[in-house]
């Protein structure tokens, strides 16, 4: 798809990517339970009671129902000590019938997130975060076992759309272990030169202005304005912000950290939140189950 000489700009449809790409994945669970009798399993764990992450938890769960992967959910109270999520990890470590392990983040502040995650075994690092997955991801010639899921939904959705990426100026905005650094791995890898601009940067517009792609991660509402943008360039939105809405039934609605309305009068292609990049990280998530199964199983 080229977005050259166009007068509106596309709206990257992550909705409809990500059904395609359950569609898939549905196909191959299947296939795989045919052939060998394996059916892909993801546990989660959840500590404590934040209502975002159980709504991501719930919304995890019922994707996994969707496209036919078995999960597996451990809910511990908020007081749960660090020696209790590590066993919960041990155990599903050892258990053959689970392919995946994800911790939902945060964690209570009690926890060290790193000790934690460093325990999950890189076989089943679904989320992408080992440090020996991350490692892999930033050298020349390694292949990590997993890509974290929400810069590898970013890239899957150029690749969809058709964005070339090679020798194309990228910028990330936002330097997160989870999104940002990764982002920034993942486009060099795809032979773009690429600039990471963050809380220290101190010409944020000029040097995003220069950017054919966009990816903006920093959680920040609307930071991201028409200004800051090239005409033509491509941009990833990764913000999820509420913003108070007394018109809407929650009292809240979901902005990204890119102007929307805006955007769409520079830019090529834009993606909407929601319905860009988040139905995409789901996506992913099962997709690095399923690998996980077919690695564990030699199944191709």
């Amino acid at each position: 798809m080229s977005f050259e000489n166009k007068k509106r700009s596309t709206v990257i449809d992550g909705k409809s990517v990500a059904k395609q790409i359950r569609d898939e994945i549905t196909a191959e669970v299947s296939r795989m339970r045919e052939a060998i009798g394996v059916t892909p399993g993801l546990a989660v764990i959840l500590v404590g009671d934040r209502k975002d992450s159980a709504t991501y938890v719930r919304n995890k769960k019922k994707a996994c129902e969707s496209v036919g992967i078995k999960s597996l959910e451990e809910h511990l109270p908020e007081d749960s000590t660090e020696e209790e999520v590590l066993n919960y990890i041990s155990g599903y470590n050892d258990d053959p019938s689970v392919h995946g392990i994800l911790v939902q983040l945060p964690l209570p502040s009690h926890m060290n997130e790193q000790n934690v995650l460093n325990d999950v075994r890189i076989e089943k690092d679904v989320d992408g975060f080992h440090p020996l997955n991350i490692g892999r991801l930033a050298m020349r010639g390694r292949e990590p076992l997993f890509v974290p899921c929400t810069p590898k939904g970013c890239i899957e959705l150029l690749h969809r759309y058709g964005v070339s990426m090679k020798g194309k100026r990228a910028v990330v905005i936002g330097r997160s272990n989870i999104v940002g650094m990764p982002a920034a791995l993942l486009l060099q890898r795809e032979d773009a030169t690429v600039s990471v601009v963050h809380s220290r940067t101190s010409n944020p517009e000029e040097i995003t202005r220069q950017a054919d792609i966009i990816i903006s991660a920093v959680g920040q509402p609307n930071m991201v304005k028409g200004s800051w943008i090239k005409p033509g360039a491509v941009i990833i939105d990764v913000g999820i912000n509420p913003v108070e809405d007394p018109n809407s039934p929650r009292g809240y609605r979901l902005i990204g950290d890119v102007c929307y309305e805006e955007a769409i009068k520079v830019a090529s292609a834009v993606t909407p939140v929601p319905g860009g990049v988040g139905p995409m990280t789901i996506a992913m998530l099962l997709q690095n189950t399923l690998s996980s199964a077919k690695r564990m199983h030699n199944f191709d």
